[in-house]
């Protein structure tokens, strides 16, 4: 399985008994989903590994606690604290609506409700304080947020995204 074909799932970020059960932090909005799955993806080195579960439950808000078959002393769990966990694409909920992942709008072009097309969707920088969509139109790069109050369609179906920048933000890229 490679990473690409996966989404992120969370991090385990510390041991919970002796033996060998794991904390893992959850990045969801709905953690119950997961409470009872048979076998995730652990990221060792640069390879993907299968480890099936014996037993996870939700611990507090969004930690679940995983009884791995593989990790069953201390030693072993230590090993995997701080390994990130991959489910494939396939076990995603679908959304609907103006919400989506950012996965799969890649490759969508973004329509401004004044300007019309802005661009073709390359990436999404999650890195900062406010998430971007890394656009693309005539060779210049144009980075508008992503939220509730800018996006006003998700057009699946015809792979646009419509949109109500604020004024002024698509001239500071296009007016050059």
């Amino acid at each position: 399985m490679r990473k690409e074909d996966c989404f992120y799932l969370g991090k385990v970020v510390s041991k919970y008994s002796f033996k060998g059960e794991v904390l893992v932090k959850l990045d969801t909005d709905e953690p119950e989903i997961y409470e009872n799955m048979e076998s995730v993806f652990v990221s060792l080195g640069n390879n993907l590994v299968p480890f099936f579960i014996d037993r996870c439950r939700l611990h507090k808000s969004n930690l679940l606690r995983i009884d791995f078959e593989e990790v069953k002393d201390e030693p072993t769990a230590d090993k995997i604290i701080g390994a990130e966990l991959y489910l494939p694409l396939s076990m995603l909920p679908p959304l609907s609506g103006n919400k989506f992942y950012f996965h799969e709008v890649i490759g969508f072009t973004l329509m401004d409700e004044v300007y019309g097309n802005i661009g073709t969707i390359k990436s999404i920088n999650d890195s900062a304080s406010q998430d971007l969509f890394e656009v693309e139109k005539e060779g210049k790069e144009l980075l508008i947020p992503i939220n509730d109050e800018i996006i006003t369609k998700v057009d699946r179906k015809n792979r646009t995204i419509h949109v109500k920048t604020p004024e002024g933000l698509v001239d500071l890229y296009l007016s050059e």
